[in-house]
């Protein structure tokens, strides 16, 4: 059913059918994926929305309300944190959250967010934790030695949950990449009239979006239309995507996932050609085997070398312990 929802979304030349049961398996996939708040901006904004039914629209609008508060008490606590970055004359660029979904889709609370992902120069890890810290955030975990970021936590008035703030000081295990975080700073520019507080080029958004969507392995439409929708609003230069890629040993991983996005929806290639597309066993998923098959090539199938691979491994036979 994702590849009909994707259409739905993003081929407005697709006739919506009559069938309620086809709006009730959608009313599913967007549950599962939680992406009522995506759906109801997209289908709005190419004129589809009022021509679904009554309950299809009832579903969606009533969990967009309790994104839109989530997003409230989120993006008031960015803010806060970020003027504190910017007060304190310390580096910060803000990754996906409340930020991502104003510049994908025009409002704060078009796309949800549970917690607030800043990255930081790795030589002002202590400073940037005495800052969320100061302000009420406590460390939820320990630092991994091999791992990217550090996660603090708050509980908040209104919320359910405590809101976790990840400090992240690159975006990809080192040992598993040759990924130059320096070059994500080089490029990033200042958001309005900061000094401090950054957001990514659209090169360098796209990038991490890509190698975030693999590090989930795909496994949720919010993934795919976060990538898809940056395709429709920036001009990505494969080119560069992939020669950077080789260069910081990723080029698997970005074309295995582009890969997988294409695959999905094809109509994309008529967007922006994808030449370096490979066949993909994500269609297959519902197989038992052929979704083990899928692990393996997601797990140690997607690396550019071979010791990355081996890495990874341990990694993962670290975490089961």
């Amino acid at each position: 059913m994702m590849p009909a929802l994707l259409y739905v979304l993003f081929a407005p030349q697709v006739n919506l059918p009559n069938d309620l049961n086809y709006y009730r398996q959608l009313l599913n996939d967007i549950e599962r994926s939680n992406i009522h708040a995506q759906a109801l901006f997209l289908l709005k904004k190419k004129g589809r929305f009022n021509d679904t039914p009554a309950f299809f629209q009832q579903g969606i609008n009533e969990k967009c309300q309790r994104i839109l508060f989530q997003n409230i008490l989120i993006k008031n606590q960015t803010d806060q944190i970020l003027s504190a970055f910017e007060q304190n004359g310390l580096s910060v660029i803000p990754l996906k959250g409340t930020f991502f979904s104003d510049k994908l889709f025009g409002h704060f609370g078009a796309r949800p967010t549970s917690d607030i992902d800043l990255l930081i120069k790795e030589h002002d890890m202590e400073r940037a934790a005495e800052i969320v810290q100061h302000i009420g955030y406590t460390q939820k975990e320990k630092q991994i030695a091999f791992h990217f970021h550090t996660s603090f936590s708050k509980e908040l008035s209104g919320s359910a949950f405590p809101l976790t703030v990840e400090l992240h000081w690159d975006i990809l295990k080192r040992n598993t990449a040759n990924l130059e975080i320096a070059e994500f700073w080089q490029e990033a520019y200042p958001i309005n009239d900061s000094l401090y507080v950054k957001q990514l080029s659209d090169f360098h958004l796209f990038y991490m979006i890509c190698l975030h969507g693999w590090r989930h392995n795909m496994d949720s439409l919010k993934y795919f239309i976060d990538i898809i929708q940056l395709l429709l609003n920036v001009n990505i230069d494969y080119n560069r995507l992939i020669e950077d890629a080789k260069r910081h040993k990723t080029k698997k991983r970005i074309i295995r996932t582009l890969s997988i996005v294409y695959e999905q929806l094809p109509i994309l290639q008529t967007v922006k050609e994808f030449s370096d597309q490979i066949p993909t066993m994500y269609n297959d998923r519902n197989s038992p085997i052929k979704k083990y098959v899928d692990f393996l090539d997601y797990s140690f199938l997607s690396f550019d070398s071979p010791k990355h691979s081996i890495i990874e491994f341990c990694h993962i036979l670290s975490s089961k312990k």
